[in-house]
């Protein structure tokens, strides 16, 4: 099968496209054949080699794909050969990631995939939608009648977490920084979408919270945004910090002012449990029609390489998708 090899850490040149041997399900395990992959920022930190987790060289990245089983081990359950599945990780152990034509996983990482989903559309739910999960849910406690500021609300999680907002009966604002990503924002439910670039933009937020501002804020970029966050948030309010990119500079009295909480998130550290439900939930809002992963972009597997300047590019209106 044909597969992207990173064999040193580097920029996005160091993704090759090669053959390699096609892997086998163990027990336990599926083979999936991957129609689709999505892209996410932290591929491109583990590519480089500063990510929390750094994997064993050669390496093939990805964790976000759909497709069809094509191999069921022994002890996998119910799965049987040609069911549409989201993957939400491949098998430990392995090689072989999701930039790839096939992928090896444990039963447990296999999902659903609701007839009503595309494959391109799959291959945007596990990173983003878990993530966005656990940021409201888990981790802010958000609840019906809150108001969420979402910077960078039109990119992937950012366009998850909008969606979850909306149907638990949130009140969203969600920032963008192009008109068409504000028109994503929009789509997706938004009440008020507000560009991040223009000045004044976090008077606009306070006003469109009657003064009081956001309940909850989830964070993409916190070395930017975050001593502003902290003082917008509404007494009482709960920041999530979901992306950084460097050190930040914060005032702690407006924590303690606020009487406000600051969480942390990463998609490794996320309790089982807190998988298990947020999985539930997803397949439940896809089914419903309540979740509908958006997609920028489809590129081909060979160019992966260009994907992984794209994802890290201001501007996102949607997933990076790569097709094997």
């Amino acid at each position: 099968m044909k597969a992207i090899l990173v064999r040193e850490f580097g920029g996005p040149d160091v993704l090759k496209l090669e053959e390699v041997p096609d892997p086998t399900a163990g027990a336990g395990q599926v083979t999936v054949r991957i129609h689709a992959v999505g892209v996410n920022p932290y591929d491109t930190y583990m590519r480089a080699g500063g990510y929390a987790i750094t994997p064993d060289l050669p390496y093939t990245p990805g964790a976000d794909a759909s497709g069809v089983i094509d191999q069921v081990g022994g002890e996998a359950g119910a799965w049987q050969v040609g069911d549409r599945v989201y993957i939400s990780g491949t098998a430990i152990g392995k090689a072989h990631g999701a930039y790839a034509e096939l992928a090896v996983c444990e039963a447990a990482q296999v999902h659903r995939l609701p007839a009503r989903i595309t494959f391109a559309q799959g291959a945007g739910i596990f990173v983003p939608y878990v993530t966005a999960w656990r940021a409201l849910f888990g981790r802010a406690n958000a609840r019906a009648g809150d108001t969420v500021l979402i910077h960078g609300a039109s990119g992937g999680v950012g366009i998850a977490a909008t969606q979850f907002a909306v149907a638990a009966g949130l009140t969203v604002i969600g920032t963008a920084g192009t008109d068409e990503g504000l028109a994503v924002v929009r789509k997706q439910g938004a009440r008020h979408a507000i560009n991040h670039r223009s000045d004044g933009y976090l008077d606009q937020i306070t006003s469109a919270t009657g003064g009081r501002g956001p309940d909850v804020i989830l964070e993409m970029l916190a070395n930017v945004n975050l001593d502003h966050d902290l003082t917008i948030v509404a007494p009482g309010g709960r920041i999530v910090v979901i992306g950084n990119r460097g050190r930040v500079e914060i005032d702690a009295r407006k924590i303690m002012g606020k009487d406000c909480a600051v969480y942390g998130l990463a998609l490794w550290g996320i309790p089982p449990d807190d998988i298990r439900r947020a999985h539930q939930a997803i397949i439940a809002g896809l089914e419903s029609g309540a979740l509908n992963p958006v997609v920028g972009k489809e590129m081909p597997l060979a160019d992966a390489a260009k994907a992984h300047v794209a994802v890290m590019e201001p501007g996102a209106h949607g997933k990076i998708v790569l097709i094997p």
